[in-house]
């Protein structure tokens, strides 16, 4: 008993007997009002506790410039054939890669952007293609010339035609004449005094022929076309595309491969091969060239952190190209910086969606459109890209790549391109998520009742004395 006696001696909330107490209306009131007023602020503190609160800063961008930021993009140009466009990077840094093939992937489109083939496989092509060291002295002309005239007539009255699409101005071209000449010259004595007439070759000038040329979309001189039966389109996988001869150009070379084009030969087949003098095979470069003068071109590519640039334009080795009928506009269907967020990281990270799924796209959907008299136009497209750091509580890293794009058209000094200059900038932002602490919570919830209850205790207190003055007030009048 002593014990208990003890122990009760220190409690905080000693009991009042019930009898000994008293209720009011007042006292009733107030503890609705407490009650209620309870209620919201808790439901405020919670709702206060489970919100996502970030807090945004800029610092310095830690990346190296060893660090590599990857570029995807989608976009068509309606008068760029897939034949000629190369894709080239190149940096500050002295970094220049010429003509990526690796992670890019072309498609033939026409001007209405619709595809015309299957992905254009640009090999088997020689990288370095040979002439005669010597040129031929002889005046003569082997080939037909060739016009809007006569161009259909002829086609459709040898087997196979053989055209040079060539431009005077050309250098290669100009190479290519005396080896040319020789072997029309060689082919012709070979077949046609004798009645064969299997094979004609024949010669386009370009700057006198200028439709003629556009309608068989040629673009690089000089362009080496097949026509079998007064086409030059074949079936290569379900897809009717140009054939083209892209192998060397001296006059042995020439020759063999006329006179394999007259042997019986598999139609779909892209590459045909004879033996030579010592039994050894040689493969001969022969591919359809795309159908369509236009190509959608898709990928990615990798590059330093560092200001740089990205090209696109027509390129080759061999060919040369007229910059006043060049045109590079285009369509860009997405142009992005680093890498895409997975669905994984998105179901983990599902409060900062506010913050990953912004679209950082902005060339999205934009069409940038040289109109047809207006030649020697490069089109450049100058992008700021921003680094941006989104961190979870958990110490969750997402990183994203924003930019700012402001496009021009200037005028080419020599092959119009379409240029997009990138400069990563030196700051980022980074976006942290604000941790929250559960005994802050409870501190707070443990604040408002005890606040909420005291407040309202000496309400009722004052309320209470008040009115029991003013009916001793009322008492002492009356008596």
């Amino acid at each position: 008993m002593a014990l208990t006696s003890r122990i009760k001696s220190v409690d905080f909330f000693r009991k009042i007997p019930r009898d000994l107490t008293e209720a009011s209306l007042s006292g009733a009131g107030l503890s609705i009002v407490a009650a209620a007023s309870m209620m919201f602020l808790f439901g405020m503190e919670l709702q206060n506790y489970m919100a996502l609160t970030t807090t945004t800063s800029v610092i310095v961008d830690q990346s190296s410039d060893s660090e590599f930021l990857l570029i995807g993009f989608n976009m068509s140009f309606p008068a760029l054939s897939c034949e000629f466009a190369s894709l080239d990077v190149s940096d500050i840094l002295g970094t220049n890669r010429l003509n990526i093939t690796k992670t890019i992937r072309k498609y033939p489109i026409n001007k209405h952007l619709e595809a015309t083939g299957s992905e254009y496989d640009p090999s088997p092509v020689p990288t370095i293609i040979k002439h005669d060291d010597k040129v031929d002295q002889e005046t003569s002309e082997g080939s037909v010339k060739l016009n809007a005239h006569n161009f259909d007539k002829i086609s459709h009255q040898y087997p196979i035609l053989v055209v040079n699409f060539f431009a005077p101005w050309c250098i290669w071209c100009n190479r290519l004449k005396p080896s040319w000449e020789k072997a029309a010259r060689i082919i012709r004595e070979r077949h046609n005094p004798q009645g064969d007439g299997r094979i004609l070759l024949g010669k386009v000038d370009c700057t006198e022929e200028i439709e003629l040329c556009r309608s068989y979309h040629i673009q690089g001189y000089p362009s080496i076309r097949i026509f079998r039966k007064g086409s030059d389109l074949r079936d290569v996988h379900g897809h009717h595309e140009h054939e083209s001869y892209y192998g060397d150009r001296d006059t042995d070379s020439l020759v063999e491969a006329m006179e394999q084009l007259v042997k019986p030969i598999e139609l779909e087949s892209r590459k045909w091969s004879s033996e030579d003098g010592d039994g050894k095979t040689v493969v001969h470069a022969k591919r359809p060239a795309p159908r369509g003068g236009g190509c959608r071109i898709e990928g990615f590519v990798r590059v330093k952190k560092v200001p740089g640039n990205l090209v696109i334009s027509a390129r080759s080795e061999s060919h040369s190209f007229d910059a006043s009928l060049m045109n590079m506009s285009h369509i860009i269907y997405n142009f992005t910086f680093g890498k895409k967020v997975t669905p994984r990281m998105m179901n983990d990270l599902k409060r900062l969606q506010h913050y990953i799924e912004t679209t950082h796209d902005k060339l999205s959907g934009k069409a940038y459109i040289n109109k047809e008299d207006r030649a020697n136009v490069t089109i450049e497209h100058y992008l700021q890209v921003v680094k941006t750091e989104v961190m979870s509580s958990s110490h969750q890293l997402i990183e994203e790549y924003d930019y700012t794009a402001h496009s021009s058209l200037v005028h080419a000094h020599i092959i119009p391109v379409a240029k997009f200059h990138f400069e990563p900038s030196p700051m980022q932002i980074l976006v942290t998520e604000n941790e929250k602490s559960f005994p802050h919570f409870i501190t707070n919830i443990c604040a408002i009742i005890g606040g909420i209850f005291t407040v309202a205790g000496i309400l009722d207190s004052l309320l209470h004395n008040t009115m029991r003055l003013v009916k001793k007030i009322e008492l002492g009048k009356n008596l």
